[in-house]
């Protein structure tokens, strides 16, 4: 089992991020993040603890160094390019962590979480046609994943695409019904393409699933944007 301590840092990923990065990691639905990096299993308990505390110090910087010193040691390691793509994502630096996560998909490519984060890289830097191309690559291998369709329509919202967006939630919605982040994207969509009555069914469903994002789509249908 891993560390309460490591668990808590992970969650504090979500938090406290540099303007830039806190919208990339605000993309991510609630929990993937600690789910994300709970299962490295090629680390061990005492380089988890190294990990936690570089995190808890916000040594992003430092956090690059630690994994690209395991990585050289063991290039086959999916985990540690995953620590390394997470710490350079925090420093803003995409194009390093686009490098990563793209190793993390190379060696593990029917793990879609590889895929979802390379796309957010993309996102993060300002390419989410790349991440678009990225997550329909990842369908193609699984379709599985409510959380890749849910990234695809943010992507496709990000270029206002939506209605390729509302389509790409509503799959998601398919494997899960009681996943909030798609049925509030499929809502904020709804919004933006005129839709009133159909947002307003969603603002319903929201309101028994998650009363924070009832209200901020609400708050949008009022705005009308």
């Amino acid at each position: 089992m891993r560390s309460t301590a490591f668990a808590a840092a992970i969650v504090a990923m979500l938090t406290a991020c540099a303007p830039q990065t806190a919208l990339l990691m605000a993309a991510l639905p609630d929990g993937m993040v600690p789910i994300l990096l709970s299962h490295l299993e090629r680390v061990d308990d005492s380089n988890l603890r190294r990990v936690a505390e570089l995190d808890r110090r916000a040594d992003w910087d430092g956090l690059a160094r630690f994994a690209e010193e395991n990585i050289a040691q063991d290039k086959l390691n999916a985990d540690w390019w995953t620590v390394a793509g997470y710490a350079y994502s925090r420093m803003g630096k995409y194009s390093r962590a686009v490098e990563c996560y793209s190793e993390v998909v190379h060696l593990t490519p029917d793990n879609l979480t590889g895929w979802n984060l390379l796309a957010q890289a993309h996102r993060g830097a300002g390419q989410p046609d790349r991440a678009i191309k990225i997550l329909n690559n990842a369908l193609l291998i699984r379709r599985d994943s409510p959380m890749t369709f849910y990234l695809l329509g943010e992507s496709y919202s990000d270029v206002r695409r939506f209605g390729l967006a509302e389509r790409a939630y509503q799959e998601g919605l398919k494997l899960d019904d009681k996943y909030a982040p798609a049925w509030f994207g499929a809502g904020r969509a709804y919004v933006r393409m005129g839709r009133r009555v159909e947002a307003e069914n969603v603002v319903k469903v929201l309101e028994k699933l998650d009363h924070r994002l009832a209200f901020e789509l609400a708050e949008s249908l009022s705005r009308g944007n």
